[in-house]
């Protein structure tokens, strides 16, 4: 894995992805550069919650001048994968995991003629192995700033802050408009209703996506998974913090863990927070992700 910044390619293929359920995303296709010889395996670039699929192209074209194609794609309700008003949308978050990643992992799977592929996931992206019913596709998941959200390990003042917002005002919110409008608290896109309000029930429990399949063997396979698990966070992360880490890393009991903690400092950064490991101004944390794909 070099350290080469990322410069001019070609643009992504545009792609759709037919989920179980008939819905159908739009994701982006980012094939390896042709000059390099390795042929690793293919990469699944997930989203964070309310966050584009744009947002992460400049990193899935360095990843493609490393020689891994990348698919990166918008969950249902969000952005490309909007289908008529927000307000009508009946999205959940566990839908994300197991429709949504599923459909995806299996799409590039196939494009790729690959038995596994390397999940990249940011945030919440990197937070849902447990529902995918084909996890034992996935090679290896690098969390980027995942964690389990919970209010619980966060600190005190950000805690009252997240809990105000996700589990009083969305919800107010939402009753009334038919979305939440996480936007306007800086929380990313907006929201379909069902998708805010699990996301605060997760963050209120613990534990995150194990809340959606309780009592729900047939669709709960967290004690299966043995991908090896590689987290990343910021040190300046309000939502990430070593309690919360540890709080998403213990849902998989069976899987190889591990977290690596990242001082903005160290790489000249002044922060990185949650969301800046993607920028083009943050080109300096992405060979950080990628010696963690490689284990």
């Amino acid at each position: 894995m070099t350290d080469t910044p990322a410069t001019a390619q070609p643009g992504p293929e545009p792609v759709d992805i037919a989920c179980a359920d008939g819905v159908r995303l739009r994701g982006h296709f980012f094939r390896a550069a042709p000059e390099v010889a390795t042929q690793p395996l293919p990469v699944l670039l997930s989203p964070a919650t309310g966050v584009r699929q744009q947002f992460y192209w400049h990193f899935a074209g360095w990843l493609a001048q490393q020689g891994y194609d990348v698919l990166v794609f918008d969950y249902r309700g969000i952005g490309q994968s909007l289908h008529g008003p927000l307000a009508r949308c009946d999205a959940r978050l566990v839908d994300w995991g197991q429709r949504d990643q599923v459909a995806a992992l299996q799409w590039l799977l196939a494009r790729c003629q690959a038995a596994q592929a390397i999940l990249v996931g940011h945030s919440a992206g990197g937070q849902m192995l447990g529902l995918l019913p084909n996890h034992a596709q996935v090679a290896r998941l690098v969390g980027v700033a995942a964690s389990s959200g919970w209010f619980g390990g966060m600190r005190l003042a950000f805690a009252l802050k997240a809990r105000l917002g996700l589990r009083v005002l969305m919800p107010l919110a939402s009753r009334w408009l038919g979305y939440a409008p996480t936007s306007r608290i800086g929380l990313g896109e907006n929201l379909p209703a069902a998708v805010a309000r699990q996301w605060g029930q997760w963050c209120a429990a613990g534990g995150y996506a194990t809340n959606a399949v309780r009592g729900q063997p047939a669709q709960d396979f967290h004690a299966q998974v043995r991908t090896p698990v590689t987290v990343l966070y910021a040190t300046d992360d309000d939502i990430v913090t070593p309690a919360t880490v540890q709080d998403l890393l213990r849902t998989w009991p069976a899987a190889p863990r591990s977290s690596l903690a990242v001082r903005p400092a160290d790489h000249g950064l002044r922060a990185i927070g949650h969301i800046h490991w993607f920028r083009p101004s943050h080109q300096a944390l992405w060979p950080l992700i990628g010696a963690a794909m490689q284990g």
